[in-house]
């Protein structure tokens, strides 16, 4: 299985472990929640599906009314058709979320893997949110490298594009180290709490996201991250 591919399959996952959903409303949602998947096509989506499916992670159900479906069928017209996790399904995508591996720090994993930050325990996103953080530091050592390097031998243009790279990158890790120390804080307050405990993936709760009003905030799937 292709990165690509595998990072879809968590997505559809997630989604419709909030909901079932037919084809079109999952497009949607990947397009339109999910920066990373701006623009793909059915002929991605549809092979995707049944994959999961085959897999036993999803079941095909009818979308329409039994009319409604006769009359798409006479019209030559796909019915529609809704897709439903199955428990398989559910338990596999927990099992997915609860990955931290470098896989989920690079640059489109981490977005789609932030996206359900809602539905991921709260020790599991701060370890990937610390892993995410060290790829970025690791990156903008070595840019800096580069840059000091090869700095005499760029024109005025090509290095203005570098250090415009160089300061999406310090922006991220500012922004992570923002969502960590929240992450923290929340944890803190919780653990001196005496409010019974709960489990961050059911409730949803996210610890508390900053919500600075003047600070500027990288979407993660921002290519001039990368």
């Amino acid at each position: 299985m292709s990165r690509r591919s595998g990072i879809l399959e968590f997505a559809v996952l997630g989604l419709l472990r909030e909901a079932p959903m037919h084809g079109y409303e999952l497009r949607k949602r990947l397009n339109t929640s999910l920066g990373v998947f701006r623009a793909f096509s059915y002929g991605t989506l549809y092979p995707c599906l049944k994959t999961l499916v085959a897999n036993g992670w999803l079941i095909e159900e009818p979308g329409s009314a039994p009319e409604e479906a006769l009359a798409a069928s006479l019209a030559g017209r796909r019915a529609k058709i809704v897709y439903r996790l199955t428990a398989a399904g559910k338990e596999h995508f927990e099992e997915l979320l609860s990955h931290t591996g470098p896989d989920a720090w690079e640059d489109e994993h981490f977005a789609a893997r932030f996206a359900f930050f809602g539905q991921t325990e709260r020790e599991v996103r701060m370890r990937v949110l610390e892993g995410r953080r060290s790829r970025l530091e690791e990156r903008l050592e070595k840019m800096r490298a580069s840059l000091a390097r090869t700095r005499e031998r760029l024109d005025d243009y090509t290095l203005e594009l570098q250090r415009h790279g160089m300061e999406s990158v310090e922006r991220e890790v500012r922004w992570l180290n923002e969502l960590i120390e929240s992450e923290r804080a929340g944890r803190d307050q919780r653990s001196g709490s005496d409010a019974p405990a709960q489990h961050d993936n059911d409730s949803g709760e996210t610890g508390g996201l900053p919500r600075h009003g003047g600070s500027t905030r990288p979407d993660p799937s921002d290519d001039t991250a990368k």
